[in-house]
Order: structure tokens, then C-alpha cells, then sequence
């Protein structure tokens, strides 16, 4: 059995107080490991003063992306190393905004993978369709395509333990979401690209979220199917109770 795993993407939202706030809120109440892992993907100025509050927690920090170098010129970068040096757990790479606005290629996306499991962290890495995409039929060859190309050269071991999280662009942020049975079948082309590029136990292994206008109210439905290990989840991870709402509604 893989052990589901819930994580919000605060993106750039919360201020420094604000997030402080959040895990004094949550730090408590937060499942075992044993049950659930419990993320939240913070903007990378918040994630030292979250560390250290969330001290005793099983809440575990997760930075929105980093670069692929540990070191160098890159102003304005943020260094895995440094990341994994803080404790931080796990990375978010490739999401569709970052595609989108800051021009990542599938190329980078690999690159980011290798230095993050380089420095101990684990990846979770992004795929995704446009409503154009979904409506043409291609979505199956469109995640192949950036699963094939984000894990280029990773060993078995190294993608049976990371994170894949499938978001279709067209319900990121927009109140629309893919119902159950869609997010499994696509989850389920990610599950079956990872078997014919490694093996059926990799495939079994690898964990893969459905990310898209989660809430506390329909996570359920996304949980209980078979490809579907757990939810990358943007607005209902902003408040304490919400996200709470979601861990509880995993247990």
C-alpha cells in the first residue's frame, strides 16, 4: 500500500506572521507519518521560520522550486543545498505556472530532479494538460511526453520513492475540476509511462497526487481511487481548519 501524502502549495501568498501562525495552528493536530504525509509547499523566504516552528510536528515543509546548481552565479536562485541544509523535505518542480511565466523546460525540470535527490530532498514533480489539450483527446501523449522527459536518467530507486502529482491546467485556480474518474484514468497513464520506462514494481511504488480545485469536500472521492495517492492542493491548504479538513478527511 502507498502511503498517501497531502500537500499545499501556498504559491505566493502569506506573510511572514501569517505563516507563523499557520503551523502554531496545525502543529498539533497533524496525522503521524505512519498515516499520512502532511506538506506544505511555502514560498522559499517563509520556510526557515516555519522550520523552526513547526519543531515536535510531523508537519513536514516543502520549498515551491529550486534551482540545479547547489552554488554560483544565479541571483535570485535558491540553492538546493541550502534547502536541504535547512531540513526541508521536499521540492515542487515543474508546476504549470512555472512552465507558463518563467519558461521551464522539461530539460530543467530533469536537471532540478537530479540535484534535488542529490541533496537528500525528494521531488515532487508537476504534469499537465491544457483545456485545448483535454478537449483534442491528446492529454495520454501530452503526459507521457513530459513524464518520459522529467525523468530522463533517474535510477528506479530514485522515482520509486519521489512524487508525481498530476494538475490539468484547466483547474488550477479556476473552481473547475476534473471528477474522479478522470483524475484516476490520468493518474493511471502516469502510473503506466513510469512502468514501461522502469517496471511494474516502480510503478506500484511511486506515489501520485491529483492536483485541481481539491477541497475538503471532494477529496474523498479522489482518495478512493486506485491510482490516486493524494492531492497537491492550493486554496484549501491556506487555512489551518481547511487544510486540517483534508488530512482528516485522508485518515
Amino acid at each position: 500500500m502507498r502511503k498517501p501524502i497531502i500537500a499545499g502549495n501556498w504559491k505566493m501568498n502569506k506573510t511572514l506572521p501569517e505563516a507563523k501562525a499557520f503551523v502554531l495552528a496545525v502543529k498539533d493536530a497533524i496525522p503521524s507519518k505512519d498515516v499520512v504525509d502532511s506538506v506544505i509547499g511555502a514560498p522559499a523566504l517563509l520556510l526557515a521560520p516555519m522550520n523552526c516552528k513547526r519543531q515536535g510536528s510531523e508537519l513536514q515543509l516543502s520549498a515551491q522550486n529550486c534551482f540545479w546548481e547547489n552554488a554560483g552565479a544565479f541571483t535570485g536562485e535558491t540553492s538546493p543545498a541550502a534547502l536541504s541544509d535547512m531540513g526541508i523535505e521536499y521540492v515542487i518542480i515543474g508546476h504549470s505556472e512555472r512552465r507558463e511565466y518563467f519558461h521551464e523546460t522539461d530539460e530543467e525540470i530533469n536537471k532540478k530532479a537530479k540535484a534535488i535527490f542529490a541533496n537528500g530532498m525528494t521531488p515532487i514533480l508537476c504534469c499537465g494538460e491544457t483545456l485545448e489539450t483535454y478537449e483534442a483527446g491528446k492529454t495520454a501523449e501530452w503526459i507521457e511526453t513530459q513524464i518520459t522527459a522529467g525523468l530522463k536518467d533517474l535510477t528506479a530507486g530514485q522515482v520509486s520513492s519521489m512524487v508525481i502529482a498530476y494538475e490539468p491546467i484547466w483547474a488550477i485556480g479556476t473552481g473547475k475540476s476534473a471528477d474522479a474518474n478522470i483524475a484516476d484514468e490520468i493518474c493511471g497513464v502516469v502510473r503506466k509511462t513510469v512502468e514501461k520506462l522502469y517496471d511494474n514494481e516502480v510503478a506500484e511504488s511511486v506515489r501520485i497526487q491529483y492536483g485541481g480545485s481539491v477541497k475538503p469536500e471532494n477529496i474523498a472521492e479522489y482518495m478512493a481511487k486506485e491510482n490516486v495517492d493524494g492531492a497537491l492542493v492550493g486554496g484549501a491548504s491556506l487555512e489551518a481548519d481547511s487544510f486540517l479538513a483534508l488530512l482528516k478527511a485522508v485518515k
